[in-house]
């Protein structure tokens, strides 16, 4: 198990490159499932859900090739073939494989998926979807399977705005015959990159960024180059970091439009931003203070930016209210920041955060991607040594993360 070890950091200083979004490379590798031939997809993030999905591409008979940081993805020879656990429960994403099978072959079965422990994140919506669009289901022994042949496009209604399920239902209507619409279906900029590769395809779908997506259903898809967006995660939290610590960074490679919710609070507390065309140079020097947050689907703050600002909120000034409303279990985290010195209260899905706390190092482990990022940005600012368990975590979705920590200046290295 891997380890990070960090020492009490200057501020952060310089510039950093912001890869691939992770939640937007993810359905679209699965996409490719869809046409028949060779895409490429460029600015993929080298992370390990990555390399994951291209094994379960691979297991369904494609061919993946990696040159830089662009994917070959060629699915002529690819087969609706059983996807196991041993791959499923390593990410979530796994399922949106089932979407593109059934529209191809009329069937898909695969493992019920794993991923972060945050809380419960069923397959329930994309079943209903995949049902409305004439498909019937059987789930047996952790599996889950699916089949279709005659797909008709339906007016489905999502009881939650779900990212995942809203990624499925399209990837499995494009093909469908007939119109399908998604009602309240999430606006995420990674439904927007999905839409855009399957609009490049030949789909025709329509609404994406807003609350109802249409779809009509095309004969067929052909492959093509598509680039995937910057990472609003990985952007926020280097951003975080650099507020954290009092520095002063640029970040190239970003969409401003997807960062607003972050940016707006980071502002609350004190940050300063210099903005240009896909840069963003961001600084703290003045006092920071107390916000209160609360988590929505976009375009509202990010449940992924939640751990990373309440370890922000344990040095500044005053209290902050967080409320989590879109995972149960994301402040597994809360308990190792206050091994740290954090002064943080937890009643349900809200934490009350009192700030000046005077973070103090101390061995503490990740419980998943995001709170290992937290805990990151907390030894950043802690006073002596930090020292993360559980790095894997962060290798999930960070694509040289302590590398790029350490060309900003911070004391930080990673023990295998």
């Amino acid at each position: 198990m891997s380890k990070i070890v960090i020492n009490s950091s200057n501020p952060l200083n310089g510039k950093v490159e912001i890869s691939g979004a992770k939640n937007s490379a993810l359905p679209i590798i699965a996409a490719c499932l869809l046409t028949n031939g060779r895409n490429i997809l460029e600015n993929i993030p080298d992370i390990s859900d990555i390399r994951v999905m291209c094994e379960i591409m691979q297991s369904l008979g494609c061919d993946v090739k990696k040159e830089g940081d662009s994917l070959i993805i060629d699915s002529a020879n690819s087969k609706p073939n059983i996807v196991p656990y041993e791959l499923t429960g390593k990410i979530r994403a796994s399922f949106l494989v089932s979407g593109p099978l059934i529209a191809r072959f009329g069937k898909a079965k695969t493992a019920l998926p794993g991923g972060c422990s945050i809380g419960t994140r069923p397959v329930d919506l994309h079943l209903k979807g995949f049902v409305s669009l004439g498909c019937h289901y059987e789930i047996d022994d952790g599996y889950v399977d699916i089949s279709g042949n005659k797909l008709t496009g339906k007016v489905i209604y999502l009881d939650f705005p779900s990212v995942g399920a809203t990624q499925n239902i399209m990837m499995a209507s494009v093909l469908a015959s007939g119109k399908t619409v998604i009602e309240n279906c999430a606006s995420e900029p990674e439904i927007c990159d999905l839409a855009d590769f399957l609009n490049k395809c030949g789909a025709d779908i329509n609404g994406a960024g807003t609350d109802k997506i249409t779809i009509y259903g095309v004969d067929k898809l052909s492959p093509v180059r598509h680039r995937i967006i910057p990472d609003r995660i990985e952007a926020g939290t280097f951003m975080t970091a650099a507020v954290a610590t009092g520095g002063r960074i640029t970040l190239k490679n970003v969409n401003l439009t997807h960062l607003s919710s972050v940016t707006s609070k980071l502002s609350e507390i004190g940050a300063s931003f210099n903005e240009f065309s896909d840069e963003l140079t961001i600084y703290c020097d003045r006092t920071t203070k107390s916000t209160d947050i609360k988590t929505m689907p976009f375009p509202g703050f990010p449940t992924d930016m939640q751990s990373q600002i309440a370890a922000l909120l344990c040095n500044v000034k005053g209290t902050s209210v967080i409320t989590e409303t879109v995972f149960e279990n994301r402040f597994m985290y809360i308990p190792e920041l206050i091994r740290m010195n954090a002064d943080i209260k937890v009643d349900g899905r809200v934490a009350v955060i009192n700030g000046n706390s005077k973070l103090v190092g101390a061995e503490v482990s990740a419980t998943d991607l995001r709170a290992g990022a937290a805990l990151v940005i907390a030894g950043l600012c802690a006073k002596g040594r930090t020292i993360i368990n559980n790095a894997e975590y962060l290798k999930r979705g960070y694509c040289s993360f302590t590398k790029k920590l350490t060309d900003l200046c911070a004391d930080i290295y990673i023990e295998e």
